[in-house]
C-alpha cells in the first residue's frame, strides 16, 4: 500500500482536472483495499474511490479526506467465464477476450477506465451493456463490514445505473465476473445501426470479433472517445450527459417543442425504453439547441468531434467545465423543455 499526503488528483482523471486529496492511498490487493476502507470508516474520514478516473469531475478545491486508488490486478479466464480484478484496465480486458475468441463485450472496446467501474455505471456503447454478461460482482459492503457477492440480478442494472450507483457509499467493487459466448470467433449479434452500417451488415448479423472491435475503436476515435494524452479533444469523460428517457406525457410535450423550434416536419430521435417510455438523443438535443461541435471560446469546450463530450483544452479548471455544462443544460431546457443529467460523478461540486 502506497500513501501520499496533499496528493494531486487531476493526473488520475481523464479530464486532468481537480484539486488535491488530503491523503491518497494506492491499494494493489483486495486486502489492502478493504483495510483502507475500514480505516477511513472507523475514523469517520470521507472516502473517495478512484479507478481509472474516466468518470470523475473533481472540484478545484480537491477532496478533504482519503482518496483510495484501486490498482488491483488479476485476470482469470476459464472457458467462457472471465473474472477481473477491479483495477484491471478495461480496454485491455476487452482485447484479451477478443483474442480468446469470446463474444459479449467486443463493442465496449476503447472505453477508458477500470473493470471495477463497469458494473457501477452499467457501462454500455454500440449496442452492448455489461449487464448482459455480468453474472457476479464481489464487493466490500461497508455497512455490513464484510465481503459479499451479488448476482447480476441483485445488481439491479438499468440504463447507466445499478445498485452500486444508487447507494454509492455502501459498496466498493473488488472483482467482476462475466460469462461470455463462444461463437466460433464471431461477435455477438450487431445491435447498433451505425456499427452495422460501417461493417456492411444488417443489424442482428454476426461478424469476426476482431472486425467488430476494430470498427468500434475507429468509430470512437472519430468522435474523440479514445483517450490520447496528446489530443485535448479526448481530455473528457466521454459522454458527459445521459440520453433522456421520457414518459408519454413528457415525450409528447417534447415533440411539440421540437416542431415549434425546428419546423412542423422535424422528428427527434426516439427509441423504445420500456413500457410507456421513450429514449431520445442527448447529442441531438445539444446540437439542435445551438451547441455544435467545438462550441466555446474558453479553456473548456465541446469536442470538435462529438457534441456529447465536454473537454479540457489544457488550461481549464473544473469551474470552467461546469460553467460550460450548466450553459448546455440551460440551453437545452429552454429550447426543448428537457433537462439533461450528467453521466460522470461529481466530487465536491454539482451542476
Amino acid at each position: 500500500m502506497h500513501v501520499l499526503h496533499d496528493a494531486p488528483l487531476a493526473p488520475l482523471t481523464t479530464f486532468r482536472l481537480g484539486g488535491p486529496a488530503t491523503r491518497l492511498v494506492t491499494a494493489t490487493t483486495d486486502a489492502e483495499v478493504i483495510a483502507a476502507v475500514r480505516e477511513a470508516d472507523d475514523s469517520g474520514t470521507p472516502l473517495l474511490i478512484i479507478g481509472g478516473g474516466s468518470n470523475l469531475v473533481i472540484g478545484d478545491k480537491g477532496f478533504d479526506g482519503t482518496a483510495l486508488r484501486i490498482a488491483t490486478r488479476g485476470v482469470e479466464l476459464r472457458g467462457t467465464t472471465l473474472e477481473l480484478a477491479a483495477g484491471e484496465v478495461w480496454t485491455d480486458a476487452v482485447a484479451r477476450t477478443v483474442e480468446a475468441g469470446l463474444a459479449g463485450i467486443e463493442c465496449l472496446a476503447g472505453i477508458p477506465g477500470s473493470a471495477g467501474a463497469t458494473p457501477i455505471q452499467n457501462v454500455g456503447a454500440y449496442g452492448q451493456e455489461v449487464s448482459s454478461t455480468i453474472t457476479e460482482v464481489t464487493a466490500y459492503d461497508r455497512r455490513a463490514g464484510e465481503t459479499v457477492t451479488l448476482t447480476g440480478a441483485e445488481c439491479a442494472f438499468s440504463y447507466r445505473h445499478s445498485r452500486f450507483k444508487a447507494d454509492p457509499e455502501r459498496y466498493v467493487v473488488l472483482r467482476v465476473r462475466f460469462v461470455l459466448e463462444d461463437a466460433a470467433g464471431l461477435s455477438a449479434p450487431v445491435r447498433y445501426a451505425e456499427t452495422a452500417r460501417v461493417l456492411g451488415v444488417e443489424p442482428g448479423d454476426r461478424v469476426p470479433l476482431a472486425d467488430a472491435r476494430e470498427t468500434v475503436l475507429r468509430l470512437r476515435a472519430g468522435k474523440g472517445m479514445v483517450l490520447d494524452p496528446e489530443d485535448h479533444d479526448t481530455w473528457s469523460a466521454g459522454s458527459f450527459f445521459t440520453n433522456p428517457i421520457l414518459d408519454e406525457e413528457h415525450f409528447a410535450a417534447f415533440q411539440d417543442r421540437v416542431r415549434e423550434h425546428l419546423g412542423a416536419d422535424a422528428v427527434p430521435p426516439a427509441y423504445p425504453a420500456g413500457e410507456g417510455l421513450t429514449k431520445t438523443s442527448a447529442a441531438w438535443l445539444i446540437d439542435r439547441a445551438g451547441f455544435t461541435k467545438g462550441y466555446g471560446t474558453g479553456p473548456a469546450r465541446i469536442s470538435t468531434k462529438h457534441t456529447l463530450a465536454l473537454t479540457n483544452r489544457g488550461e481549464a479548471t473544473t469551474e470552467d467545465l461546469l460553467a460550460l455544462a450548466r450553459e448546455v443544460v440551460a440551453g437545452v431546457r429552454d429550447v426543448f423543455g428537457v433537462t439533461l443529467v450528467n453521466e460522470p460523478v461529481t466530487v465536491g461540486v454539482s451542476l
